[in-house]
């Protein structure tokens, strides 16, 4: 019985030290406030060096993350925002789309109805370049703006 026991509360244990995650804090300086996003995410940030680089980070150690087989300090991460999948796929599909629409109807319009209808296709080609960039309307946690990160160690 007491086997049994040991066991039960030795697989307990194990489970809470694997059940770990990494994660990236969020601070504002001022305000105390928090945010957290935990690794495999999908993160887009700019280094003070220019370098823009978007997709799913891992952690390496308490001062390196990993994007995209790139390495970054977190010293030299100037902006960082999350950058959902399924937000992105919906503004920027919507967008492409809507502008497709817009476009096609401008043109159909002009030729068949009104000639200033062409001028749909002007906002129509600024919704499609919109769509194509991707856009993000997240916030920007800039370190200029009094944040800061850190990377942390989370329970599930």
């Amino acid at each position: 019985m007491k086997k049994n026991f040991l066991i039960a509360i030795s697989l307990l244990f194990f489970n809470i030290i694997i059940g770990q995650n990494n994660a990236i804090k969020i601070t504002n300086i001022n305000s105390n406030k928090e945010k957290i996003i935990k690794e495999n995410k999908r993160i887009k940030l700019t280094t003070f060096d220019g370098r823009k680089i978007k997709g799913r980070f891992k952690i390496e150690n308490s001062s390196t993350i990993i994007i995209d087989d790139v390495r970054i300090d977190l010293p030299d991460i100037d902006s960082l925002k999350r950058n959902p999948l399924l937000v992105s796929i919906f503004t920027s599909g919507f967008l492409i789309y809507g502008g497709a629409v817009m476009a096609g109807f401008g043109v159909l319009i002009g030729v068949l109805v009104d000639s200033a209808a062409f001028w749909l296709t002007i906002p129509a080609a600024g919704m499609i370049y919109t769509g194509i960039k991707s856009p993000n309307f997240n916030k920007n946690h800039k370190k200029d703006k009094g944040w800061k990160f850190e990377i942390i160690t989370i329970s599930d």
